[in-house]
């Protein structure tokens, strides 16, 4: 007799297929927020866990992709003088278009929405002449952009990392 594989869901995932996280994970990711570089030994007395569990647990939701631990700039401190965020729409299949815009080095972050546009991008540049170059020559000619508005930063007045678990 053949027999057949079949998936059941994993109880420990939500509906949407992402790990469900405890409680305790909550915490430990909370305590990362307020400092990236807390001791594990620290982070254990704070949410009741020992430091190799804390240890264990940190490695499982960096392997999940639940969290990243990664040191975040000022980059008007590191040399990147503009910013700006781009609404941009497409004709077509909006997937090749995210894929190939999160291949860039300037894009830091891609998003498909539901709105006004189909995917909105920030880009971090060097000066206004990388600004024009990265918009102009190689965002506007990815085939399927249709039209795009950019939204230049004149000033970063808030930009956080610490909206908790909920």
């Amino acid at each position: 007799m053949e027999r057949v594989a079949t998936r059941t869901p994993d109880p420990k995932s939500v509906g949407n297929g992402a790990p469900a996280i405890d409680s305790v994970s909550k915490a430990i990711i909370e305590q990362l927020q307020e400092d990236g570089r807390r001791p594990y030994a620290a982070i254990g007395k704070a949410v009741g866990l020992s430091e190799a569990a804390v240890r264990q647990r940190v490695q499982k939701l960096l392997d999940q992709g639940v969290m990243q631990i990664v040191a975040v700039t000022d980059p008007l401190t590191v040399g990147f003088r503009r910013q700006a965020m781009v609404g941009i729409n497409v004709s077509g299949d909006i997937e090749p278009v995210a894929d190939a815009l999160a291949d860039m080095e300037e894009v830091e972050y891609v998003v498909i929405t539901a709105g006004s546009f189909d995917l909105l991008i920030e880009i971090v540049c060097e000066d206004d002449d990388h600004l024009l170059e990265t918009i102009n020559k190689r965002i506007r000619t990815l085939p399927g952009v249709r039209s795009t508005e950019s939204f230049v930063y004149m000033k970063l007045r808030k930009q956080t990392y610490t909206w908790g678990t909920r």
